[in-house]
């Protein structure tokens, strides 16, 4: 997570939490108000306030000091510098746990879900993560087949879930998010039907594959991009996602619950 330090500079201007995501994740969490909810690798917080302003306490844990200074002092979320594999909480000390997109920053996967064992009372944990084989292969990969790539690193769909079972003992199950064509939260596959957006140097900067990626390979997809976007090539090839107000590009929603 320490690369944030160095992309994570603008992180909170293009990546804004999106309502229905938080709404989902509310929903998914099933607390009642005033519960407390541990966010790991919490970025700039923009998730953890919107709990909080839904009335849950928060614990925002991320390792990153750059994000953690972009995010708004808020008197119900407390800020916690650590990793997920050595979370700084005692143990069944919160209601609930969420991580939204962190979970491919882990650095060993199976400690990381042990830890949000350790720290959840008998509450639901609800990650959103993504699996690149569940996706569409739409206009953006034509562009920056670097994305496709190294998504292609992370762990499958069945393979995350196999891990959290054997590593919490819950009940597994995933749930799509369709994303919508206007979401507020610009991360890797947000912005499908906004192919301007990617080329906004600032947007690009949001989104970690883009930053660690080979520059010079993004810039020839970005110039292609633009010039295609120009002539009308674009839309003449990719036109139709336009009849689309919302797509499954791969993002799942994975919520491990106690068989009771």
């Amino acid at each position: 997570m320490s690369i944030y330090n160095s992309i994570g500079q603008q992180y909170s201007k293009t990546r804004v939490p999106d309502i229905r995501i938080v709404n989902k994740l509310i929903n998914l969490l099933n607390l009642p108000k005033n519960s407390i909810i541990a966010d790991i690798g919490a970025g700039t917080g923009g998730y953890s306030q919107a709990l909080a302003n839904q009335g849950f306490f928060v614990n925002a844990i991320e390792p990153s000091l750059v994000m953690q200074k972009q995010a708004f002092e808020y008197p119900q979320v407390k800020w916690f510098t650590g990793y997920a594999e050595n979370l700084p909480l005692p143990d069944k000390s919160v209601d609930g746990v969420v991580s939204i997109l962190a979970i491919h920053h882990f650095t060993n996967l199976e400690k990381a879900f042990q830890e949000m064992q350790r720290i959840i009372r008998d509450g639901i944990i609800v990650l959103l993560s993504f699996d690149i084989r569940l996706a569409q292969k739409i206009w953006l990969y034509d562009y920056f087949p670097f994305l496709w790539e190294d998504a292609l690193r992370f762990l499958p769909l069945n393979e995350q879930i196999n891990l959290i079972q054997r590593n919490t003992k819950r009940r597994v199950e995933a749930i799509p998010l369709l994303l919508p064509y206007d979401l507020s939260d610009l991360f890797a596959a947000a912005a499908w039907r906004r192919p301007e957006l990617y080329l906004q140097t600032e947007v690009r900067a949001g989104i970690s594959s883009f930053a660690l990626g080979n520059q010079d390979l993004i810039e020839q997809g970005v110039q292609l991009l633009r010039a295609d976007l120009s002539s009308g090539e674009w839309t003449k090839q990719y036109g139709n996602i336009h009849n689309f107000t919302e797509i499954d590009l791969g993002y799942r929603f994975i919520r491990a619950t106690l068989d009771n």
